[in-house]
């Protein structure tokens, strides 16, 4: 079964703008009827439309939604830094979960039915940046933290309200889980378990580098259950597994974050399945020695047949042929974390300096399409699905 990325949105972009005035949200002449490169708006032009967290040039911390040619068309203010986003196709809303060890989330509507509303976890627990909706979007889980307890668990929301409820939860089957991920069907959820012990009264300090145990769990959203677990060798204990994307094939490829020795060179990219063993992708030496063992974000191409990740630290994006699962080239972004598809082939593109680029398959610089001067752009970059004209 393959997984495709980017859809049509149920709305037009006059039934969104008209949603964002019922809201009260009011659009700027410059960003509501030009895009960010001075070209101007037309009705009968389609939209692809992305989300991502950000600190605003104030300083202050939100959540915005853009086009591909950098028009902001929605924004609303997050208590703190935000991380990654969610978003429910069928009821247009979004999800900003906050970074570790912070305890808030927003729910934002983009149809202008209801106000944003921000909810917490449990005082004996924080999130993890990351959640996903169940398909049906009635539903939200996210990685939580059982800090007393010194393990992961899946906080389990009911959304379909007006105030989000938390309504359960299960085990990640691991410490420090981080990203997850909804099979199509609703009936899993893939969770890295990057292997990290951490607690609130230590900030963001790391307890646990000499012992821990990164996984990728495949769990049963109906019952909670195992249904496989996938680990690395005790060589790469320390490769603490954050970021996944599935590919068109339904494998997932995630990306490492490693906690050894600085001047260590350890494989960063690893490919597996719920019935396929962890195994790590080979990139060139030399390349990564610049990566600063730091992979921010991996998601896969429109076509299914391209996984980029980007490396922030390093200054790149790279990117991976699926069926071979080999390495094809980067480009060089500076702080470039955010990443999406832009189209069949190429990859939009957001950084810590306030651009939006894009960029494909083959080497060089990523070609800036905007630049907001005094925006950082956080880690990560969903996409919406492509806004209607009519």
């Amino acid at each position: 079964m393959r997984l495709m990325a980017t859809k049509p949105l149920a709305l037009s972009r006059r039934q969104f703008l008209t949603g964002l005035a019922a809201s009260g949200i009011a659009l700027s002449a410059s960003s509501s009827l030009a895009f960010a490169n001075g070209l101007p708006f037309t009705e009968a032009a389609d939209l692809q439309l992305f989300a991502s967290a950000l600190r605003t040039p104030s300083g202050s911390y939100a959540l915005a939604v853009f086009s591909e040619d950098g028009e902001v068309l929605y924004q609303t203010a997050l208590p703190d830094r935000g991380h990654a986003i969610s978003f429910d196709r069928n009821s247009m809303r979004l999800l900003s979960f906050a970074r570790r060890p912070e305890t808030f989330a927003v729910l934002a509507d983009l149809t202008g039915a209801r106000e944003p509303v921000v909810f917490t976890s449990p005082e004996d627990r924080h999130f993890y940046g990351h959640g996903v909706f169940s398909p049906d979007g009635r539903l939200a889980y996210a990685p939580e933290n059982d800090f007393a307890n010194v393990r992961g668990v899946i906080g389990v929301y009911d959304v379909s309200g007006d105030q989000p409820k938390r309504i359960g939860e299960f085990e990640s089957y691991g410490v420090g889980p981080h990203d997850l991920l909804m099979s199509p069907d609703g009936s899993q959820l893939v969770v890295a378990n990057g292997g990290i012990e951490t607690h609130p009264d230590m900030g963001r300090e790391k307890l646990n580098l000499d012992t821990m145990k990164p996984t990728v769990a495949f769990i049963d959203t109906a019952t909670g259950d195992l249904l496989a677990k996938q680990a690395l060798g005790s060589d790469l204990h320390q490769l603490s597994l954050r970021h996944m994307s599935f590919d068109g094939n339904g494998d997932v490829w995630v990306g490492g974050q490693f906690q050894g020795a600085k001047d260590a060179t350890p494989p960063l990219m690893v490919h597996l399945g719920l019935d396929k063993a962890a195994t790590t992708l080979e990139m060139p030496l030399e390349l990564t020695k610049g990566l600063q063992n730091y992979v921010g974000s991996v998601e896969m191409n429109r076509s299914g047949d391209v996984i980029a990740a980007s490396c922030p630290r390093g200054g790149k994006i790279l990117y991976w042929d699926v069926a071979q699962r080999s390495f094809i080239g980067f480009h060089q972004v500076a702080d470039g974390c955010g990443v999406a598809p832009l189209d069949e082939e190429s990859f939009a593109i957001t950084d810590g300096n306030g651009a939006i680029s894009f960029g494909g398959t083959e080497d060089g610089v990523a070609q800036i399409i905007s630049q907001s001067a005094g925006v950082s752009w956080d880690n990560h970059l969903t996409p919406l699905g492509i806004l209607k004209s009519s």
